[in-house]
């Protein structure tokens, strides 16, 4: 018996074609229709309808206010509800359409509490698939974090922490397709924000320093979260002291309390640096 697949129908050739004519903007009373099938094809299994051209017309139209603030609200709220989807590709491409709504400045606390449920609990760490493509939960999800992190109505203190949980939470999966960069990159941008008092800066780290310790008393070999862990801390040391590219700054941005940092960080690494 062939198996029928009840999802709605991508018109492929469409968003191909937009994509190859610089994505025009398609008539207002066909917006609403087009940007749902949009939603749609970023769930999609198939890697080429969902990572190929409608990603790039949706980021270009949310980019040019092609789709506009009510649209985009629309938008944000689908991509929160999927954070629940059974399907993995759903699940880790529903952050990457948010963060281009967040990062366009538009803010819903359903958005930010349905994230932070999500990305500390999420168990298929995969970076790629051969038959989904990329999956990526951790960098896509990292993205996120640091545009929440850098938006104003976001409290970074729970961006820090959120990175925290993730970062301790068990897996098998070892981080092979730079998440460890791209996590740190968020952590690192939401460090910049000037409200942060000293102790928040480094107190996060407090969840880490804890599970170093008791993987130090533990097993003879390092978990993969802890490997993990120290390599993205590591990238963190890295840059702050040498600042992280943040939107409009023409410049890498040093975290404001990037001294204290770097010393918490040489602590907290130290308990998991193996002599030769």
């Amino acid at each position: 018996m062939t198996e029928i697949d009840d999802r709605p129908r991508i018109d492929a050739a469409r968003w191909l074609h937009l994509y190859e004519n610089d994505c025009p903007a398609p008539p207002a009373a066909e917006l609403p229709a087009l940007a749902a099938e949009l939603a749609e094809a970023l769930r999609h299994p198939d890697p080429d309808l969902r990572d190929g051209a409608p990603y790039v017309v949706l980021r270009t139209w949310i980019q040019r206010d092609v789709i506009d603030e009510p649209l985009r609200a629309r938008l944000g709220a689908v991509m929160a509800d999927r954070f629940d989807d059974p399907e993995i590709q759903a699940r880790t491409f529903a952050p990457l359409v948010l963060d281009m709504i967040v990062g366009r400045g538009d803010f819903d606390p359903a958005w930010l509490a349905a994230f932070r449920r999500w990305f500390p609990a999420e168990t298929d760490l995969r970076g790629y698939d051969p038959e989904l493509g990329w999956l990526h939960a951790v960098a896509h999800g990292a993205d996120l974090l640091g545009t929440f992190g850098l938006h104003p109505e976001a409290d970074p203190r729970e961006m820090l922490a959120l990175a925290a949980e993730r970062l301790v939470a068990p897996t098998d999966e070892l981080f092979a397709q730079q998440e460890d960069d791209r996590l740190a990159q968020a952590v690192a941008r939401t460090l910049t924000r000037p409200e942060l008092s000293e102790a928040e800066a480094v107190g996060w780290l407090d969840a880490i320093e804890t599970d170093f310790a008791a993987g130090r008393r533990g097993a003879p070999t390092t978990a993969a979260h802890t490997s993990n862990a120290m390599r993205t801390l590591r990238t963190l040391y890295l840059l702050a002291d040498t600042g992280v590219r943040v939107p409009g700054a023409p410049a890498p941005v040093r975290p404001p309390h990037a001294e204290a940092l770097k010393l918490r960080l040489r602590r907290v690494l130290a308990l998991v640096f193996q002599e030769a």
